[in-house]
């Protein structure tokens, strides 16, 4: 058996150019961004050389037009010849050593997989980079192109230690080099880094950067900083905030300003914060740093310890992020508890602006809800309360489950002076569910819609009497529809009829809806189901004695009439009720309006005859 030659894989570096721009990375912009973590990097090894060193960096653009040229300097530690072959000669070496740390991210460098300088072939034909090491020996040039192919040569001169690297920019670039764009890109992917990032360009330098603020690092100290804050934050997030929480974990390896949005948010919105990994920006669209409840908050967050993708615009999911993002969560909590403690004005104008977030952290946290309760806002029979003026009327507070039920009964619930909240909004019915479990001296209790006829008035035997033969026809006209006819008395006097479904009607009806939309096959599996359901599948229809149109319907001698009548004021009360009608009842709707138009126009024509 013959020994199997062994082959070494070849890369085209013009389509690993390619697939880095179309796929890896979302912008050409990002090549300023790998100059300067190469940039940081560097600084970062010199000061484990040389600790207290002050780093700093340079970037000049010189030219006009398709001679724009940018050159970016570092006082960092360098690159000897062989650091030179070794890291950038072989694509996905990292220069940052330490293959375990390389892979768990424990790393005091950004850039760890060796690609970031490939990035400016995006921009630019021609990479040119020279380099004095701190260790000595001579200073190098290094000259790389999207082929390939690359030179190195020993200077001449000496060069102080640190990196230079030149980008003549190709046509199409060209907008990357302005001096404007430039600047902000900077401030963009640097603002908190802890040296000067100097823009050079026309004789004049700028310090793009700023002092780094001491709550950088003891986000602890921000609300003694707060006009400082909030205007980092507007100039950073781009929003006029007027509030903000720090935050910071247990380690201190990851802080931040949680920024509380100054309008309200969508809850499918998407979660977005601005992330900086070693000071340096990683991502803006951060989605999963933060717990989902968390999206009345923009964040800036700082970190040291989370693991950045290949692209470093996104972190690896694992544990130490989902570590961090419930740390960060419980410091966002905090804040808010604090608030309610010591600040409640500020806590209930958060709470009126973000309370769906409120409630979403009140599910979880029952002392935090126990906290807040108070401020957070329900629909109700009696309008849009707060909690705690409800809780304070000392009564049972019913709730519904769904928001159809209580447009089924508010009107009704209302009249009777019954206190009814509308539990049909999410998380709502949740929070109604446990409030006696945070507050003993408060009962809640669901209610369904045929609960509410408990309040109804009943009709005196010798006036039912009177209606006999007039129920007699309703029910009639009402069996098909699996439906009975009941004389109530009860508020509002103009409201006619009431419609309620019982659990077994309801989950009939749904069957029956789901049946005429479904294939026949399914809908004979529909059809078992719906035979299992006993006679407690009806529904009832009240009708409404104080109301004068009900009064006249029960006291008339047509028998053609009443029937019609009964079905009309059915299908009115579906609709009121907010009920999905099947296709029996749109046809009884469409053809008793046809019958009383033409009722109407005989006995206009009846009239006219006569005169």
């Amino acid at each position: 058996m013959s020994t199997p030659n062994e082959y070494r894989f070849q890369v085209n570096l013009s389509g690993m150019i390619q697939i880095l721009s179309n796929h890896l990375y979302s912008s050409p912009k990002v090549f300023l961004r790998e100059l300067m973590q190469n940039a940081t990097d560097a600084i970062t090894a010199r000061k484990e050389v040389e600790p207290g060193y002050q780093g700093e960096a340079r970037i000049e653009l010189t030219g006009t037009g398709d001679q724009l040229t940018m050159m970016v300097e570092d006082n960092g530690v360098g690159l000897t010849e062989a650091d030179i072959h070794e890291f950038l000669a072989m694509i996905g070496q990292s220069s940052k050593r330490g293959q375990q740390a390389l892979l768990d991210g424990e790393t005091s460098f950004i850039g760890r997989f060796g690609i970031g300088l490939l990035s400016c072939f995006m921009v630019s034909h021609e990479i040119v980079m020279l380099t004095q090491s701190v260790k000595g020996g001579p200073s190098m040039e290094w000259r790389g192109k999207p082929d390939g192919t690359y030179t190195i040569r020993q200077l001449d001169t000496q060069l102080s230690p640190g990196t230079r690297v030149y980008l003549r920019c190709t046509p199409e670039a060209a907008h990357y080099f302005e001096a404007e764009y430039v600047k902000e890109a900077l401030f963009y992917y640097g603002a908190l880094l802890p040296y000067p990032v100097t823009l050079i360009h026309d004789g004049k330098q700028t310090v793009v950067n700023q002092d780094s603020p001491i709550w950088l690092t003891r986000p602890e100290l921000a609300r003694s900083c707060r006009a400082e804050v909030l205007a980092f934050g507007e100039r950073l997030l781009g929003e006029k905030f007027q509030d903000f929480i720090p935050l910071t974990t247990a380690s201190g390896r990851t802080g931040g300003i949680a920024y509380v949005l100054p309008h309200a948010v969508n809850l499918n919105a998407k979660r977005s914060h601005r992330v900086y990994l070693k000071r340096m920006l990683i991502s803006e669209k951060a989605e999963n740093i933060l717990p989902e409840w968390a999206f009345f908050v923009k964040c800036l967050i700082w970190t040291d310890e989370l693991q950045p993708t290949a692209s470093r615009e996104h972190f690896y999911e694992n544990e130490k992020l989902e570590e961090v993002r419930s740390e960060l969560g419980d410091a966002l909590r905090l804040g808010l508890t604090e608030m309610a403690e010591q600040q409640t004005e500020r806590l209930q104008k958060l709470i009126r602006l973000h309370a769906l977030s409120m409630k979403a952290l009140a599910v979880q946290d029952q002392q935090f809800y126990a906290m807040i309760h108070r401020w957070l806002p329900f629909e109700t029979t009696r309008g849009h309360r707060e909690l705690g003026e409800l809780i304070d009327e000392g009564e049972t507070l019913y709730y519904t489950s769904t928001i159809d039920e209580y447009r089924q009964i508010h009107h009704v619930a209302s009249a009777q002076s019954m206190l009814v909240v509308n539990a049909g909004y999410i998380y709502d019915k949740e929070l109604m569910g446990m409030l006696p479990v945070i507050l003993n001296n408060v009962r809640t209790e669901r209610i369904e819609p045929d609960e509410v006829s408990m309040t109804f008035t009943d009709v005196a035997p010798a006036e039912r009497n009177q209606y006999y033969d007039a129920l007699r026809l309703a029910d009639s006209a009402l069996q098909r529809f699996r439906c009975r006819a009941e004389v109530k008395g009860f508020k509002p006097a103009d409201l006619p009829v009431l419609f309620t479904l019982s659990q077994e009607s309801s989950t009939l009806r749904a069957l029956e809806k789901a049946s005429e939309e479904s294939t026949d096959l399914f809908s004979s599996v529909l059809g078992s189901l719906s035979a299992g359901i006993n006679s407690a599948g009806y529904s009832t229809l009240y009708l409404n004695v104080n109301n004068p149109i009900i009064k006249r319907v029960l006291t008339s001698p047509d028998n053609q009439m009443t029937p019609i009548a009964i079905e009309m004021l059915y299908v009115n009360a579906l609709m009121m009720g907010h009920y999905a009608m099947n296709k029996q009842e749109l046809e009884v709707l469409n053809q008793g309006i046809v019958r009383f138009i033409d009722w109407g126009l005989r006995a206009n024509n009846n009239h006219e005859g006569d005169a």
